[in-house]
């Protein structure tokens, strides 16, 4: 197969990578690191901060909102995203407006839920700089539903209706992005209910990937069996005469599933090392690479080597950086010198972009300031770049 002549990608380009911040934005931002830098610091403020919020404490919400909130989620709502759309635009970058109100688990919620997804659907439909919708499961269905339909529980008259208002919810987010040829992520959650969810997604491709990847469903590979998972999804789609879109990432429970794994009795779904999920992770990369003519990937990952591998598998395919087949996809305020670099080098790139309420969001805020002192090295990594610029600015 031929190869491409990609341009070279530097991630240690911090001209690049901080090219939208001004010199404020850095300050802003190295104060901000510096902070969760110090572990201490995360778990005090915190719960500080959900205190603050829940007695509504004079200018705390102010406060919330002009610091951790604006380094990590676009708005409290669609409209206030937009300035950050735009911006991320400027520069190539696509967003991804990602809901991230953590639902009240009935019936009415999970309405209003359906109802925002369509609308960052509808948004999707009239923006260029919106390639990719995202939703969860979770927030329009019942977790403990999915859970029972997957250990193969017999479901009540009741739950029977519930499940099936919650397919309907999933068929009318669905639905809609193939109407206006909109891509979708489904987003992966817990072991004892994906499965569950994998059925939905692999039913809504089925459905509406008859031309192309619309409905794109989620890999985590901390999970040890998650490529065999890719491959047999692969075959269902060829058999089936249909696209598989695939989302890789590493993965977000890996705490909670050994803890429930112990608890139930059941071995630990997770990979036993890092280097054994880094090492899954490529080779599903190279996977998918391999099979581009019936799978679509976006790669959503912070770790460097994989995002380098992926544009070398890419070049040795024969896959143009701009090829719409293959995507990559970083967390909104973090790991700009990877997001920047490749938009900077003409891959296509995006932004998980959260949104919603201060309040609402807080439970990922704070998730966010634990993997960050969690990931290894991760909230150093940002620091160090912030302040190798802020140097080299200075030294212009």
């Amino acid at each position: 197969m031929p190869t491409t002549q990609a341009p070279p990608v530097s991630f240690d380009d911090t001209a690049v990578a901080f090219a939208s911040k001004s010199d404020g934005d850095l300050r802003k931002m190295y104060a901000l690191f510096a902070a969760m830098n110090n572990n201490m610091l995360v778990k005090t403020g915190g719960g500080l901060m959900k205190t603050a919020l829940k007695w509504s404490l004079p200018g705390s919400k102010f406060l919330i909102k002009h610091s951790i909130f604006e380094q990590f989620c676009g708005g409290e709502t669609i409209r206030e995203c937009l300035p950050v759309i735009q911006e991320l635009g400027r520069y190539h970058i696509g967003t991804i407006l990602d809901y991230s109100v953590e639902g009240e688990g009935d019936e009415k919620s999970f309405d209003r839920t359906r109802d925002e997804i369509l609308a960052t659907i509808e948004l999707a439909h009239r923006s260029e700089h919106i390639p990719f919708s995202v939703f969860k499961v979770t927030g329009v269905a019942d977790s403990s539903l999915l859970e029972k339909v997957q250990a193969g529980q017999t479901l009540t008259a009741s739950e029977k209706a519930r499940y099936e208002r919650a397919q309907a919810r999933v068929d009318a987010i669905c639905a809609q992005a193939h109407r206006y040829g909109v891509r979708v992520f489904v987003d992966a959650e817990e072991s004892w209910f994906q499965a569950t969810i994998d059925d939905l997604a692999y039913t809504m491709m089925a459905r509406y990937n008859k031309e192309s990847a619309i409905v794109w469903n989620t890999y985590q590979l901390y999970r040890h069996d998650r490529l065999e998972a890719i491959r047999q999804a692969h075959a269902a789609a060829v058999a089936g005469g249909y696209f598989l879109g695939g989302k890789l990432v590493r993965g977000a429970y890996m705490e909670k599933e050994a803890r429930v794994a112990t608890q139930r009795g059941y071995a630990n779904p997770i990979n036993p090392t890092k280097n054994a999920t880094d090492a899954l992770y490529d080779e599903a990369l190279r996977y998918c690479v391999q099979h581009a003519e019936r799978i679509s990937l976006c790669a959503g990952t912070h770790n460097e080597a994989s995002s380098l591998l992926l544009t070398k598998l890419m070049q040795q395919h024969g896959l143009q950086p701009d090829d719409q087949r293959v995507w990559f996809a970083q967390l909104y305020g973090m790991s700009d010198n990877l997001t920047y670099n490749l938009a900077n080098a003409g891959y296509n790139t995006a932004k998980y972009v959260p949104y919603g309420p201060v309040e609402a969001v807080m439970p990922y805020l704070l998730r966010r300031a634990d993997e960050n002192t969690a990931i290894s090295g991760q909230s150093s990594r940002e620091f160090l770049l912030i302040q190798k610029e802020m140097t080299r600015r200075k030294q212009k």
